[in-house]
């Protein structure tokens, strides 16, 4: 399957784990949890400042202080010196490199010439069915209902799968960190200075309507995309200056100096629209009418809330190209729609759909023994996921008063159990998260040293002590439920934080009773919160859980409408301008952004741009294992579990590849239909 989203972070595409395991793709949480003409130039500095009043605003001091902050680091961190000056004003004479791939650092496996992905199966037969529960999601998507066709507004519950819709500039290698090559565009042109990109088109490429893509729907849809589309579009082209149709066969894109390294990768893998159908459809509408596409799939046949088809265009201009060969096998995807997980997995042994990611260690463990699995016609595979596991958990909301103490939060990371919700309700499935970079070389460990510790010492004073220590990693229980030890220590926290104990309940030191409510959209993560909230009620705290339908939740999330949620984002093997969708000052403050903790730290922010800035691979790491100290000694989130596998289930319908690719599962990208394959469909049918 071809997507249109080459190059989405995984903290956009959001996906299920324990629920329990849910980017930039988001994954579903894991047990239980839950990417016109244009008007150059576009200002992406803080043009919102124009006619303010001189009185600056918290988020003002707050950026300007990390920009303060930012400054003071050097060395090997991007500073700027005379030489490298010089070596740019140099730069500047020489002539544009044309490449036909690009990725973050410039490595790229596959030569210019390359004629398919090593993953792949070049003859795969095309045809048959590939049937899902969705897993992963992009910006204002729903993995339990759908009432919209648009995926890249804040408005409306988007369909799953729609990005299938659309072709993009670039897409991505699934067996590479993060190297994209030629879709939309045969080859790209880049700038000496990296500031600017010339996209060649190819003359095949086609809207579904059979009329040319030129460059001018390039632009239409990189800056329509900016100025309307999610706000975390909205934040991660903020260092894209502009696009503008040099003709109509190219398009010129123009980033603002000191540019987040990933930008024009997350830009090339932006769905490219017709400008013609947006002439005559508002763009920020929330609809069901079928949008105008251009990739290897078309909407189909769909019911509101219940299910969607998309069809295979077989005569797709992009079906041959090497970065396409042996994908998008299926003649229909279809995507259902389950609000209760039960009756899911029941629509799955009775072959309501053919394929399901398991993201319940209980029905993991104990229901995979009806007939059909017995018998051998439904499988079951356990396949590695290397792609960093990253963090779930409950997201407390420090934007409301009596969360803004670190104590506090850290006493309500100390009173869950993770032991024995592991042992009792996870059946000893996963090991415990505590890094936003889990299961990477990104996490930080031990204490500080080397080029590490240079860098944290740009913020000593600025940040807490610990931060020169060993890292905050949640404390082991004995498994009871209710470790006692560990209670007194979250009571002592409290205590010293002011929250004192009268009549048998916490109060504020103002008087006020502490209560929280946990915000939940379906019930199976319930058994993992009501030994919690036993636990917070011993400690004084008036824990409640409401159960809300999947509309009003995703509205609530995006206005920051509640006290405690469940949360779960990954970031890729070379994190960039993601990260301040997630823990930036100024995502804190936008509607929809993806910082459900509400994190507003000068030193977090300067240190996102110094993991932004990295100059190579092993300066990202170091500056990604300082952010992670910093944030984990903030005490944001109280961390959840991981593990770092998927287990999969499907009837036995399906060929494979024997390889899989590195990062990605692999399904329905480049499997194919056994049927056809008897069929004898060929690849190019």
């Amino acid at each position: 399957m071809r997507s249109f989203s080459g190059r989405l972070p995984p903290s956009s595409l959001l996906a299920c784990g324990e629920r329990s395991d849910v980017a930039p793709a988001a994954r579903h949480p894991g047990e239980g949890a839950s990417r016109r003409e244009p008007k150059p130039p576009l200002d992406v500095t803080l043009s919102s400042q124009a006619g303010r009043a001189s009185s600056p605003s918290r988020r003002d001091v707050l950026v300007l202080s990390a920009a303060a902050l930012a400054a003071g680091v050097s060395g090997s961190f991007g500073a700027r010196t005379a030489s490298a000056a010089a070596a740019e004003n140099a730069a500047a004479t020489q002539e544009w490199t044309e490449t036909h791939g690009i990725s973050a650092f410039g490595d790229l496996k596959y030569p210019e010439n390359f004629a398919h992905l090593d993953y792949v199966n070049q003859a795969a037969p095309k045809g048959g069915v590939f049937s899902q529960i969705g897993s992963t999601r992009i910006f204002n998507q729903n993995f339990l209902t759908f009432n919209s066709l648009n995926s890249f507004i804040l408005r409306g519950d988007a369909a799953l799968g729609m990005e299938v819709t659309f072709a993009t500039l670039m897409a991505r290698a699934a067996d590479e960190p993060d190297a994209m090559y030629g879709l939309l565009a045969r080859a790209v042109k880049i700038s000496p200075d990296g500031l600017a990109y010339t996209f060649l088109l190819r003359p095949e490429a086609r809207f579904h309507d059979g009329t040319p893509i030129t460059a001018h729907d390039v632009a239409f849809s990189l800056t329509t995309l900016k100025e309307k589309g999610h706000p975390i579009i909205a934040q991660l082209t903020r260092d894209m200056i502009s696009a503008t149709a040099d003709d109509d066969a190219s398009v010129t894109v123009r980033f603002a100096k000191g540019r987040a390294r990933d930008v024009p990768l997350f830009v090339a893998g932006l769905p490219v629209f017709s400008r013609a159908y947006y002439e005559k459809h508002p763009f920020e509408e929330s609809t069901l009418d079928v949008p105008l596409g251009s990739g290897s799939y078309r909407v189909g046949r769909f019911e509101a809330g219940r299910f969607i088809e998309y069809d295979r265009v077989k005569d797709w201009w992009g079906a041959d190209l090497p970065i396409s060969v042996g994908q998008s096998n299926f003649d229909t995807l279809r995507y259902e729609f389950y609000r209760d997980r039960d009756v899911a997995f029941e629509g799955f042994t009775a072959k309501s759909y053919l394929f399901r990611e398991e993201f319940t260690s209980r029905v993991w463990a104990t229901r995979y023994d009806f007939p059909a699995v017995v018998d051998g016609r439904v499988k079951r595979d356990v396949i590695p996921d290397d792609t960093p596991s990253g963090a779930q958990g409950w997201f407390i909301n420090t934007r409301r008063a009596v969360f803004q103490n670190p104590k506090l939060r850290e006493a309500l990371i100390v009173a869950f159990d993770f032991e024995w919700a592991n042992k009792q309700l996870m059946y000893g499935s996963y090991e415990r998260t505590w890094s936003v970079f889990q299961n990477s070389d990104m996490m930080a460990e031990g204490k500080p040293q080397g080029a590490e510790l240079a860098l944290l010492e740009k913020f000593r004073g600025k940040v807490s002590d610990e931060v020169f220590g060993e890292p905050f990693v949640p404390p082991v229980s004995d498994g009871s439920g209710q470790d006692r030890k560990l209670l007194r220590r979250a009571s002592r926290l409290l205590d010293e934080a002011g929250f004192a104990v009268k009549d048998g309940r916490r109060v504020s030191p103002d008087g006020t009773p502490v209560a929280l409510e946990f915000l939940l959209d379906e019930p199976t993560f319930k058994p993992h919160h009501m030994l919690y909230i036993k636990n917070l009620e011993t400690l004084g705290i008036a824990a409640t859980l409401r159960m809300v339908d999947p509309v009003q939740y995703r509205a609530r999330v995006d206005g920051f409408d509640f006290d405690v949620t469940v949360q779960r984002f990954s970031f890729s093997t070379t994190p960039g301008d993601s990260l301040r969708t997630y823990f930036s000052s100024r995502a804190a403050e936008i509607r929809g952004s993806q910082n459900l903790a509400g994190i507003a730290d000068p030193v977090v922010d300067a240190l996102i741009e110094t993991v932004i800035g990295a100059n190579s691979r092993a300066d990202l790491v170091v500056a990604a294992r300082a952010l992670d100290r910093v944030i984990r000694a903030g005490r944001y989130w109280v961390p959840h579990w991981y593990k770092a596998t998927h287990w999969l289930a499907y009837w036995d319908e399906f060929g494979r590849p024997e390889q899989k690719p590195r990062f990605s599962r692999g399904a329905p990208e480049t499997w194919w239909s056994r049927d056809a394959q008897a069929a004898g469909r060929d690849g190019k049918r």
